[in-house]
């Protein structure tokens, strides 16, 4: 198996807490969750050449209470 990387990531209190959850409902870690995400979008720019959104460089907007 491949050595992993240890990358230092800063994450908004809101979007931490909104991986946090999404993590838990798939039964995987917070570190789990943020590296299967990434690998997601990875596969899907390698497959068509584009990143999954079209504004990255925009803050995103939480809605959650």
């Amino acid at each position: 198996m491949a050595e992993k990387k240890q990358v230092p990531l800063r994450l908004n209190a809101k979007l931490y807490d909104a991986l946090a959850a999404w993590a838990e409902d798939d039964f995987r870690s917070v570190n789990g969750q943020i590296e299967y995400l990434l690998t997601e979008c990875v596969k899907q720019r390698k497959k068509d050449g584009k990143y999954v959104s079209e504004h990255l460089d925009e803050p995103p907007e939480f809605d959650i209470k």
